[in-house]
């Protein structure tokens, strides 16, 4: 996506949600951490809104999920073009254009690589539509999430147990104990 796309996109949601440019307290801002600016963040530059959020080992994970499919794309992209280029030299009717891949392909082949190359390459720029959505919607979360309490002595404990019932038998059970 170009940055041209992505400040047109940011701008969006600013006009979208009026709510953000009003002034805030020092007593909220001090206690207010923005799953909004956070996402704005993110759309406008993959992995801001990690930063944001103070979870820069996403970061890494993002842009090498990027890089990865920008890759497929471009390796996939360069294929496609390869057999269609090949498949239009052969079927153009002109016995003087000879592509490549005579001695190898038929022309069923080459229409068959040409189809699967593109679906590849479509997919390819479909995971990384999905991997720039997931990078916004995480970097929400992870905002909606930032005063969330994960303490040491949230535990759960397990014992054996005998209960004496009311006449007096005794029966073996298990204690669950719940600390928060």
């Amino acid at each position: 996506m170009s940055p041209a796309c992505r400040a047109a996109m940011a701008l969006t949601m600013l006009l979208a949600c009026p709510g953000l440019l009003q002034a805030q307290s020092a007593d909220s801002l001090a206690m207010s951490h923005s799953p909004v600016k956070a996402s704005l963040l993110s759309t406008a530059l993959p992995g801001a809104g990690q930063f944001y959020n103070k979870k820069y080992w996403k970061i890494p994970v993002i842009y090498g999920a990027f890089a990865g499919l920008g890759y497929l794309v471009r390796f996939n992209h360069d294929r496609f073009s390869t057999y269609r280029e090949a498949y239009i030299l052969r079927t153009d009717g002109d016995a003087n254009t000879v592509d490549g891949f005579t001695d190898r392909y038929s022309d069923s082949d080459l229409q068959a690589l040409r189809d699967f190359y593109r679906r590849n390459r479509d997919l390819s720029l479909i995971f990384a539509g999905l991997v720039y959505v997931l990078n916004i919607v995480d970097a929400s979360v992870d905002a909606h999430l930032y005063y969330f309490d994960v303490s040491d002595d949230l535990s759960m404990r397990v014992d054996p147990a005998i209960i004496p019932s009311s006449t007096g038998a005794l029966s073996a059970s298990l204690l669950v104990t719940l600390n928060f």
